[in-house]
């Protein structure tokens, strides 16, 4: 084969990585743009999607598409859930502060991490694809579930899309982020928003987990990658900036995956980090965020 089949397959599985940071990251991106909340346990509401996604589909051995489907439901919701109470219970107290809020979620992540290890225990335990099926190109197969993770995160940023510039949820949600107290003084419950932001947020991380889990594997330390690589994203495409978000994780995610087919994954991590170094120092907040006023 010459170099054209090897970098099909590279952006084949540079969108694979696209499309899973893209609604992980997403996730990251509403809660620091609605919130103004780092969220530096984001990492492990993908974990606990990912070993969620494990129990789950176990109780189904002999259905593998049945499993995965309620994984897929119910994963994301107790994620959900616990992100939900983690906002009551521990950020509303501290109003939201941003320095305490950081090492508020430091600590939750290591609360959650720990949890999943006496849980579930500390090795890698693999989930079943719903399917199998290979895609016949003229040089290589190609699994056909990847592809299906592709088109799953397209329709899901779709759907934020509508819900955040459509709806009047979405409407809400933007009031507060543009100025949390106009938003209150016009009646709108401020703290609700960020609770259901909050646990938003941790429901997307869960289901990119949940999507990707099939082709890797349930880890409690698994959730320390889909952090970094969130926040390099997030970072690049402008904090709080949904277009600068997707469009900063397709391009991580394709030079990712292509560096990593060509060269090796440890290459493509220093690519990453070397785009957010340029970034910070050409464009200080992002390639689509706005400077404060």
């Amino acid at each position: 084969m010459g170099l054209g089949p090897y970098l099909f397959l590279a952006i084949l599985e540079g969108l694979v990585q696209a499309s899973v940071l893209t609604v992980t990251a997403v996730g990251l991106s509403l809660v620091f743009g609605v919130m103004r909340v780092v969220n530096v346990a984001h990492g492990e509401f993908f974990m606990l999607g990912a070993v969620f996604a494990w129990f789950l589909s176990s109780l189904f051995p002999d259905n593998p598409a049945l499993g995965f489907v309620v994984a897929l439901i119910v994963a994301p919701t107790l994620v959900g859930i616990i992100a939900y109470l983690a906002d009551r219970l521990i950020l509303k107290r501290l109003s939201y502060d941003p320095e305490a809020t950081i090492v508020a979620t430091i600590g939750l992540l290591y609360i959650l991490q720990q949890a999943a290890l006496i849980f579930f225990g500390p090795d890698a335990k693999a989930v079943e694809p719903p399917f199998y099926w290979r895609i016949r190109f003229p040089w290589f197969g190609y699994d056909g579930y990847k592809l299906v993770i592709i088109a799953a995160a397209i329709v899901l940023m779709l759907g934020v899309w509508f819900l955040m510039r459509r709806t009047k949820i979405g409407l809400v949600m933007r009031a507060t982020q543009l100025d949390r107290e106009t938003a209150r003084a016009f009646g709108i419950d401020v703290d609700s928003v960020s609770a259901t932001v909050f646990a938003f947020g941790g429901m997307l991380a869960a289901i990119a987990a949940v999507l990707v889990v099939p082709i890797q594997q349930a880890h409690y330390l698994m959730g320390l990658e889909p952090l970094l690589l969130s926040f390099i994203v997030v970072i690049i495409g402008g904090l709080g900036s949904l277009p600068g978000t997707v469009v900063a994780a397709i391009l991580i995610g394709l030079s990712d995956g292509i560096l990593s087919v060509f060269f090796s994954p440890t290459l493509a991590k220093m690519v990453s980090t070397l785009l957010v170094a340029l970034v910070l120092v050409i464009r200080p907040n992002g390639l689509f965020g706005k400077a404060e006023r």
